[in-house]
């Protein structure tokens, strides 16, 4: 029997002699009641509620029915369950369950004013579209687009919540540099050609702490890979400190931020060090000779990879204002030699020169994960529209839903085999589950799927997001 369908009803092939009927009649069903894991976690951190804060709304009030809390909630709450596109959200508006975690007061859009409206508790493409294109100098009198963006209320706010995560301060923190390639397809402002990457793109720099982000800054690509990091950790060391005066900072990155002016920032300031790769060249090769004539041997003898290492003091001719602390690592491997360099603050007889590139250094690339994370599994890479401003809103969109899936990680997965599981596994495991949506005028009812496979996961991980504490 052949597969037929009517606008109706969808007959699929036969299961023996069973007919297979399909209906879209099922009433009001979600595929991301897991989302409700998010929203708990909102209601204890106000992550969004906050960032909403970081606004300005020149709209007239008493005439609009969707707040600049409900919209970025929405956005937000959009990209972490996988919708990246506004172009969705055409079709979300009818979802009951993001307009729940949106906390719309009737998430089934029977309170809407007009009429073609019922039924649509959400905003559509058009209404976000204004909240992501809004320019810097809008105003009351703007006449469409009149919700203004504060990005350094944004930057603030995800130091905040950074230190908020910390009970106590703690005695040394390592801040993770780096910056990678967005690309684009089209001709946004500041589009530029690099030739590393051979594609037209973006150049963002993000700063982390372990899994924790605070800053996000998008930037075009005709410019070096560490242009305005010392402004960025000037500006998140001096929040820092507010809080925790005593905690060692380390700045940590690859051969891309060892900048003098970096260094030299971090050898003024008291309690702060770095950690950064050094580009290799003849006379730094000159300074291990031995240590790599004696790698070689061992893997002569060994048939292994063989790594020596020297302590060494080390100053450009040029570039650096003073002589530093440098490592080298000799490695011999199959395919030859591997020689590589740090230069660090960090005093020689606190810690070995190999413990300090073994443990410390390349601990730097857990990095690279939690970048490819929030790119790929929260498209921080849809920088499509024209402008670098509205861009970058659309990269602190991704950025919050990044924290939001950090924290429901940090708080509700702790002691769980998904304990570290990244964005996309918890989406899949966690946040697309089945449920129908009743809405009745003093409940909103949720009844799950019966088959779906990690109930008892679920219900740990829900144990577990009660147990803490409701910011007031």
């Amino acid at each position: 029997m052949k597969t037929e369908c009517t606008p109706n009803q969808l007959e699929f092939h036969e299961l023996n002699k069973r007919e297979v009927i399909g209906k879209f009649n099922g009433g009001k069903i979600t595929s991301d009641a897991g989302g409700l894991l998010l929203r708990e976690v909102e209601k204890r951190t106000h992550t969004l509620k906050r960032l909403s804060q970081c606004f300005t709304d020149y709209r007239s009030q008493d005439l609009i029915e969707h707040t600049v809390e409900s919209l970025v909630k929405q956005r937000v709450f959009g990209l972490a369950l996988g919708y990246e596109d506004l172009n969705d959200h055409d079709e979300l508006r009818h979802d009951s369950l993001l307009a729940l975690l949106s906390d719309k007061a009737d998430p089934s859009g029977n309170d809407r004013i007009r009429q073609r409206d019922k039924g649509k508790a959400l905003a559509g493409k058009s209404t976000l579209n204004r909240l992501e294109l809004t320019s810097s100098d809008a105003n009351a009198a703007s006449r469409y687009k009149k919700i203004v963006a504060h990005p350094d209320k944004m930057d603030d706010l995800l130091v905040d919540l950074f230190i908020e995560s910390h009970p106590i301060p703690p005695n040394q923190i390592i801040l993770d540099v780096d910056a990678t390639d967005d690309p684009l397809h089209g001709r946004q402002e500041g589009h530029f050609f690099h030739g590393y990457y051979d594609h037209y793109c973006y150049l963002p720099l993000y700063i982390f702490s372990g899994e924790h982000l605070l800053c996000a800054r998008l930037r075009t690509a005709d410019q070096d890979g560490a242009a305005g990091t010392l402004e960025e950790i000037q500006r998140i060391v001096a929040q820092l400190r507010q809080y925790w005066p005593e905690t060692r900072i380390i700045l940590r990155g690859d051969s891309g931020f060892c900048r003098d002016n970096l260094m030299h920032w971090c050898e003024g300031e008291p309690r702060v060090d770095f950690l950064f790769g050094l580009a290799k060249n003849d006379r730094l090769k000159a300074e291990i000779e031995a240590e790599m004539a004696q790698a070689k041997k061992q893997h002569q003898d060994t048939g292994k990879a063989a790594r020596v290492f020297k302590d060494f003091r080390y100053q450009t001719r040029d570039s650096w204002a003073c002589e530093r602390r440098v490592v080298g690592k000799a490695e011999y491997l199959r395919k030859g030699e591997n020689p590589r360099f740090i230069v660090t603050s960090i005093k020689r007889g606190e810690i070995s020169a190999q413990a300090l590139y073994e443990e410390m250094y390349c601990a730097r690339g857990e990095m690279e994960n939690r970048i490819k994370e929030q790119q790929l599994g929260l498209f921080a890479d849809r920088t499509s529209t024209h402008k670098m401003l509205s861009n970058q809103l659309r990269l602190y969109f991704s950025s919050f839903a990044y924290v939001l899936m950090q924290t429901l990680r940090r708080l509700g997965l702790t002691d769980t085999d998904m304990a570290k599981a990244q964005a996309t596994t918890i989406r899949s495991k966690l946040l697309k589950v089945g449920a129908q949506v009743h809405v009745t005028v003093r409940k909103v009812w949720l009844s799950f799927s019966e088959s779906y496979p990690y109930q008892d996961l679920f219900i740990k991980i829900f144990g577990n997001l009660q147990k803490i504490p409701i910011r007031s």
